[in-house]
C-alpha cells in the first residue's frame, strides 16, 4: 500500500512538471517561433516581420505548422521520458504496454 501511494505522488508530481514543461519549435531559420507548453497549448509565437507579407502568406503559413510540430514533438517526448519515469517503478508484467 506504501508503494502504490508512493506512485501516486510522484505521478501527481509528474503532471505538475508536465504542466510546467514549455518546448520550443523552430522553423524557417528561425524566423518562426513557437512555445508551447505541456498540454500542447500556445504560450507564445514570434514571425520575423519580414514574413508579413501578402504575397508570403503561404510560406508564413508552412513555418507556423512545422514550428508548432516540432514543439508539440518535443512536448511528446518529455511527457513519454516522465511517464517511463514513473512506470519504471511498477511492477509491469513483461509485454504489456501502457497507452499514455
Amino acid at each position: 500500500m506504501h508503494n502504490i501511494m508512493g506512485m501516486m505522488k510522484k505521478a501527481e508530481e509528474m503532471q505538475k512538471e508536465i504542466a510546467n514543461l514549455q518546448a520550443t519549435g523552430i522553423s524557417g531559420g528561425g524566423h518562426v517561433t513557437v512555445v508551447l507548453n505541456g498540454q500542447g497549448h500556445f504560450q507564445g509565437i514570434k514571425i520575423d516581420p519580414s514574413l508579413m507579407k501578402p504575397e508570403d502568406s503561404g510560406i508564413l503559413e508552412d513555418l507556423i505548422i512545422a514550428a508548432h510540430n516540432e514543439a508539440k514533438a518535443k512536448v511528446e517526448a518529455a511527457i513519454a521520458s516522465k511517464t517511463q519515469e514513473i512506470m519504471a517503478g511498477l511492477p509491469i508484467p513483461p509485454g504489456l504496454k501502457f497507452l499514455f
